[in-house]
C-alpha cells in the first residue's frame, strides 16, 4: 500500500529551500517552481516540481496524487512555471492514464525518493503502471 502525502513541518523546510534554489536557478535539473491560483481564493500558491522532460516536450507530474495544486491546475488549465529569472505560463493538458504510464516510470526513474507514494516498481509491467496512473496527474505542457 503507497504511503498518503501529508505536509509536516520537514517537508515545508524542505519546499522552502527548494523554491529559494529554483529561484536561483540552482536547483535540480528539470526542477521548477509552479504557480497556480486557487481555484476558491483566487491567490496564487507556489510548490516546487520537477519536470519530465524528454525530446522537446515537458510533463509535470503528481507524484503525490490529486494534491492542490493539480486542482488548480485542473481548474485554469493552465500554471506559470518559474526557474531563475525565466518565467513562462503555460498550457497543460491532462493525459489519459496509458499515456501517463510511461511518463510516469520515467519520473520515478528520475525522483527515486517519491517511490513509496507508488504501488509499482521500476520492475512491474506497463499495465501495472496503468492501472496506477490515475493516483497520479501528468500534464503535458504546452507553449500558448
Amino acid at each position: 500500500m503507497a504511503k498518503t502525502y501529508k505536509t509536516g513541518v520537514a517537508r515545508r523546510i524542505v519546499n522552502s529551500l527548494t523554491k529559494k534554489a529554483v529561484r536561483l536557478g540552482v536547483g535540480p535539473s528539470g526542477g521548477y517552481i509552479l504557480t497556480t491560483v486557487g481555484r476558491r481564493t483566487g491567490r496564487e500558491r507556489r510548490v516546487p516540481v520537477q519536470l519530465v522532460e524528454r525530446a522537446g516536450q515537458q510533463w509535470l507530474v503528481s507524484p503525490y496524487g490529486p494534491v492542490g495544486w493539480v486542482h488548480n491546475a485542473r481548474s485554469a488549465a493552465k500554471v506559470t512555471l518559474t526557474r531563475g529569472r525565466r518565467t513562462r505560463e503555460v498550457a497543460i493538458e491532462e493525459l489519459p492514464a496509458d499515456q501517463a504510464a510511461p511518463i510516469l516510470r520515467e519520473y520515478l526513474d528520475k525522483v527515486p525518493i517519491v517511490g513509496p507514494y507508488f504501488d509499482v516498481t521500476k520492475e512491474s509491467s506497463t499495465e501495472d503502471w496503468v492501472r496506477e496512473a490515475p493516483r497520479h496527474p501528468v500534464f503535458l505542457v504546452r507553449e500558448p
